[in-house]
């Protein structure tokens, strides 16, 4: 009994590594948008990335004041346009990962979606980003569908 534990934990451990989980695509057109990296002066725009492959078969909700906005994948992204003020980002896997954020108008604003070991599944952290970091984060992947 032993033994095939160990062995099913294993091929639990390799899946959540290397697998890899399918979300809902934004089109080719507005990830390229997306990627100009263009704020409207009168809103904040933040991006919210999950550039790594570890985990990749576990798809990780996402939600903006409260609101889920959908679920990322390995090399995925997702960015918002926002009333500037403030902000509640939060992460829904084994735990649930908040970050809060006082946006400004003309503002870009990045979070680093990192993928964690969890006890029984993935676990997130949440980490707002400089820029330059943010961006290579967000030109790695690609984006997901957002509900807004």
């Amino acid at each position: 009994m032993k033994r095939n534990g160990l062995i099913g934990l294993l091929l639990a451990m390799v899946v959540l590594v290397t697998g890899c989980a399918s979300v809902p695509m934004a089109s080719l057109e507005e990830d390229a948008k997306a990627k100009l990296f263009s704020a409207r002066p009168d809103k904040s725009t933040i991006y919210v990335y999950r550039n790594e492959s570890f985990g990749g078969a576990i798809v990780m909700t996402v939600s903006l004041n409260g609101k889920v906005a959908g679920q990322t994948g390995p090399q995925t992204y997702f960015v918002w346009e926002a009333d500037p003020g403030s902000q509640e980002i939060a992460s829904h896997t084994e735990n649930v990962s908040t970050l809060k954020l006082t946006t400004e108008p003309g503002k870009t604003y990045y979070v680093w979606q990192e993928v964690k070991m969890g006890a029984f599944m993935a676990r997130s952290q949440l980490q707002q980003v400089d820029e330059a970091t943010g961006r290579k984060g967000v030109l790695e992947c690609k984006r997901a569908q957002s509900a807004f």
